[in-house]
Order: C-alpha cells, then sequence, then structure tokens
C-alpha cells in the first residue's frame, strides 16, 4: 500500500496542510501554482476558519476538523506553532495510518525522534524547513528524515522541488536550515529595504528606490545562482581601485554590515533551537 501511495502522480494525491497560517497558506498557494497539485486536492485547517474564505472561494478545501482531514489524505502536512503541536499530534495519532501516510513537519525546533514518540506510530516522518517565498515558488527548502534514502524523502523533495530548491540534510542542521533559510527572508528583506532608504538619500523617490534595490539583489542572487561563483569573485568584478564600490563597502564593512548579519543569523539558530522546548518550562 506505502508504495502505492508514494508512486501515485503528485496531482492525484490529496494533501492535508494542518495549521492554515503565513506558511501553510504559502505553501498551498505555491503547490497549487505549480500546476502539479489541484487546490481541490488540498485540505487547509485552522481554528478560525473563516481566515480561509478566500482560499476556500480559489478550491482548495477548508475545515477545522484535522482528524477528518487527516483521514482523507495520502500526505500530512503539519504547519503548526511549536506550542501547539503536541495538542495536535494527540489530537491525530488514532487516525494516522502508517502503511498508507506520509508525516511532513515544518515546524521549527521538533525532532523526528519526538514526533515518532508523540504519535506512537511507524508512519514515514519528514522535516521540511521553507521559507514564504515558496508563495512564488522561489523557496530554498531543506529536507531531512530519519532515513534519508527512503522513498518518503524523495516523495517529500518531489513536492518542493515543484515550488522552489530543495536540499536534504542531516537532522543536526534544520535548526540551522530555520535561521539561515526561514528567517534569512527577513534578513535579505530589511537589507533591501535599508538600500532603499540609502536610495532615497541620494535623491530617489521612494518606490524608485525599492525597485532599483529589488531589482539589483534580484540580480545579485541570480548571478551566484547562475555563475556559481563565490560571491567574492563577483564583488571582485564590481570593485576598482580607488573606486566608489570598495568605498562603500569598506564603510558598511567598518559598520559592522557583515557581523551584524552573521550574529543575527546565530541569535535565530539559539532562539529556533528553544521554541519548542518552551513548552516544558
Amino acid at each position: 500500500m506505502r508504495l502505492i501511495i508514494i508512486a501515485m502522480s503528485q496531482k492525484s494525491r490529496h494533501i492535508a496542510i494542518l495549521g492554515a497560517g503565513n506558511i501553510g497558506t504559502a505553501i498551498a498557494g505555491g503547490l497549487s501554482q505549480s500546476s502539479n497539485f489541484k487546490a481541490g486536492n488540498i485540505t487547509l485547517t485552522r481554528r478560525k476558519v473563516e481566515l480561509l474564505d478566500s482560499l476556500k472561494k480559489a478550491g482548495f478545501i477548508v475545515q477545522s476538523n484535522n482528524k477528518k482531514a487527516v483521514q482523507g489524505a495520502d500526505i500530512i502536512l503539519i504547519a503548526v506553532e511549536p506550542q501547539q503541536l503536541d495538542g495536535l499530534l494527540a489530537e491525530i495519532k488514532t487516525v494516522i495510518d502508517g502503511e498508507r501516510h506520509i508525516l511532513i513537519s515544518v515546524v521549527s525546533g521538533v525532532t523526528i525522534k519526538r514526533i515518532r514518540e508523540q504519535v506512537q506510530s511507524d508512519v514515514p516522518i519528514v522535516r521540511a524547513m521553507p521559507n514564504t517565498a515558496i508563495a512564488i515558488r522561489e523557496s530554498m527548502t531543506c529536507i531531512t528524515s530519519d532515513d534519508e534514502h527512503s522513498k518518503a524523502v524523495e516523495a517529500t523533495k518531489n513536492i518542493f522541488d515543484t515550488v522552489g530548491e530543495t536540499l536534504v540534510i542531516h537532522e543536526e542542521l534544520m535548526t540551522s536550515a530555520t535561521a539561515l533559510g526561514a528567517c534569512g527572508i527577513a534578513f535579505f528583506l530589511r537589507a533591501i529595504r535599508a538600500a532603499s532608504q540609502g536610495g532615497i538619500e541620494i535623491g530617489f523617490h521612494s518606490h524608485e528606490a525599492l525597485k532599483i534595490a529589488s531589482q539589483t539583489a534580484k540580480g545579485a542572487a541570480s548571478l551566484l545562482g547562475k555563475m556559481e561563483n563565490h560571491p567574492e569573485f563577483e564583488i571582485d568584478r564590481v570593485t576598482t581601485p580607488r573606486g566608489c564600490t570598495i568605498s562603500g563597502l569598506n564603510q558598511m564593512e567598518h559598520q559592522g554590515f557583515s557581523s551584524a548579519m552573521i550574529k543575527g543569523i546565530l541569535v535565530s539558530a539559539e532562539k529556533a533551537a528553544k521554541l519548542y522546548h518552551q513548552n516544558d518550562e
């Protein structure tokens, strides 16, 4: 049975996203936009289902009953807050079928071992850490499992490959993936915002400055992705002796630009590691 479920086409799979908040709805939107998944095969759950009215109108199945959603799904994707996870797992564990389901968790800081202890099942469990760019199919999603060569990992990778880039990593790096990939969206957005504010200072209107900063950031990221060069290689191509670029870079470094980014990522990783365990305090 499990092989049949994993082998079936993506369009025929039924996915239940439990906890349709910001990341859950972003995942749903990205999957449906990919054309590999039908909105009608994706069930979204949330306590306040009225907040999902727009998604219901778009063809998604919307309900508040998590057990019912699980019973109608092949893939269970859990996207609740860490402090809500224990209650959700206690609610759905009696309807999880180890021979039928794949359970994917995008919950920060909760190990596969801990999830398995809660559900008391041999159901395949995969952890995934996407970011909100999944809504436009540009996510960076890190994936891990206690069996990295399993069909469940392959199935999970196939899902998230439709909405961006994926990387299979060891589980001990998942907290780091949260800080660098998921929180990282906010860090780079803040950098773009800062660049646009600088643009306003030197004469552009706010909408012009933001457009220039956004496209320039997009171009920089695309350069790295397509040319596969180290950032410093591309930086060296822009900087010239006594030029304006190196002057600006040196001033930013003098003000702690790189060290602030590095420290922010470290602090976010430390915080992410503690989110779930706050329940025990």
